[in-house]
């Protein structure tokens, strides 16, 4: 049999492990598709020509550096255990790597590593053990039926809470939208999750999760699923509850009359009291597809943390189509603000300014650079001074002064050259505001990150928005 190349696709996409392949300046030349699963990407082009360093993939990469150094004088590696950092997690890993020859001379690597965070943490105890679904609840929803004799268990749950992971979330939500089958998405993010985790420990943590997510399995039973989204929030996908008033109901007990918020946990050093904000949106009547639905329970979540958190905010499009994200934004008080502005006060330059202000950013935005699109329409990054692309169409966006999207649809209908620039670079959310001098534009901030879905919260919203109206002063 001659190995062609569609032949050699089809052999490696076979592989449920990462398999990956680099030239001889480890830069990436092709993935399999279990790769691209694994991350999270659409397609290889976010890869071509990119370091590990280039993807962020490492807290520490130099240790990972001189492994892929070590295979490209010679050496092999054998199931050498590391991290990577998946959607802003670290995730346990081991890698095997081989030099490729071409005759004599060495022209690459070639890797292939597995995911074996659940495993260390069911060695260790630290999954909770607990297991929210069984595969005969599961197989009562055509989408898992049709793959749950082919994929273990293990795979398709969160190991933490025992709900649905992420990924299988996401993909049962997909499946729904497919069927044109009608069903309420809702994200709650837990209030205070953090100031949890800091007084009593991330052992505390996790009882609050597991706890959440049993009560809100138990609550849903029989017409929902509830799956992890990361970190604090959780995702409710329902199937019964899709008429207003039903929605209304719904969350009125779970609010009032459940064993899954508004409770106490307790721990072995104290408890805490948990709640959670809801933002909620309904297949097909408000969006009719996956990014416009994600995008309106993003909205919800908003107005739910601006009127204080614990509560829920169901959309309506009489009440809720006008709402703009900046206008939440700029009523909101924030601590943070302050420190802004006195850390650069006596900065003079718009460069040096933002320059000063990316410890503060980093912390208050989780964000790794800050970049900014001068007149002349050139993204640049600010730590990152040999970053520059094209975003000479970034203001067909929106005419409003603050634009977040947790995807980049918009970006790639209106301003396709921003998108690419973007795109090339792996970035999968932005945030950006206009720096503006009376009613005329002189330059955007954006933040640009490489994670899927992220959620801008009305925070971070309001701090890159106040930032920008403090740089106006410098025109």
């Amino acid at each position: 049999m001659k190995m062609t190349e569609k032949l050699f696709e089809r052999i490696i996409n076979t592989s449920q492990d990462c398999v990956f392949w680099k030239d001889k300046e480890r830069r990436f030349l092709g993935v399999n598709q279990a790769f691209l699963d694994f991350y999270g990407f659409e397609s290889v082009d976010v890869l071509l020509g990119k370091t590990d360093e280039d993807m962020e993939w490492h807290s520490n990469p130099e240790p990972y550096k001189q492994d892929e150094l070590r295979v490209l004088s010679g050496k092999s590696t054998y199931k050498v255990q590391g991290k990577c950092i998946i959607r802003g997690e670290d995730r346990d890993i081991i890698a095997s790597k081989r030099p490729l020859y071409d005759g004599d001379e060495i022209v690459g690597l070639v890797g292939s590593f597995v995911d074996i965070t659940d495993v260390i943490r069911r060695k260790e105890k630290n999954d909770g053990s607990q297991v929210l679904y069984t595969i005969d609840k599961l197989r009562k929803y055509s989408f898992f039926d049709k793959i749950i004799d082919e994929i273990s268990l293990e795979e398709i749950l969160d190991p933490l809470t025992g709900a649905l992971s992420r990924a299988y979330s996401l993909k049962f939500v997909r499946s729904l939208i497919a069927e044109n089958k009608p069903f309420t998405f809702t994200i709650v993010d837990l209030d205070n999750f953090k100031t949890i985790n800091d007084t009593y420990g991330h052992s505390a943590g996790d009882k609050v999760l597991t706890s959440v997510s049993k009560g809100l399995a138990e609550y849903t039973d029989g017409f929902g699923l509830v799956g992890r989204f990361g970190g604090d929030e959780l995702l409710v996908i329902d199937l019964k509850n899709i008429e207003t008033e039903d929605k209304n109901s719904f969350f009125d007990n779970l609010y009032g009359n459940s064993d899954a918020l508004r409770i106490s946990v307790y721990f072995e050093n104290g408890a805490a009291f948990v709640t959670g904000t809801s933002g909620c949106a309904t297949f097909p009547y408000d969006a009719g597809n996956f990014a416009d639905l994600f995008g309106l329970i993003d909205k919800m979540l908003y107005l739910g943390k601006n009127r204080g958190r614990n509560c829920y905010t169901v959309y309506e499009e009489k009440k809720h189509k006008d709402i703009e994200i900046h206008k939440i934004a700029k009523n909101g008080i924030f601590t943070n603000m302050q420190k802004l502005k006195s850390d650069i006060e006596k900065e003079k330059g718009f460069v040096n300014k933002l320059e000063k202000t990316l410890p503060d950013l980093a912390e208050f935005l989780q964000i790794n650079d800050i970049y900014y699109v001068s007149e002349d329409g050139r993204m640049r990054g600010v730590s990152d001074r040999e970053f520059e692309g094209d975003a000479s169409d970034i203001g067909l966006v929106t005419d409003n002064d603050l634009f977040a999207e947790s995807t980049l649809d918009l970006v790639k209908k209106h301003s396709p050259v921003f998108y690419d620039t973007l795109t090339k670079n792996g970035f999968e959310t932005v945030l950006f505001a206009r720096v503006k001098k009376g009613d005329e534009t002189r330059a955007y901030l954006v933040c640009a990150v490489k994670r899927s879905l992220r959620i801008w919260q009305e925070n971070e919203c309001a701090i890159l928005y106040f930032l920008a109206g403090l740089l106006s002063e410098e025109f």
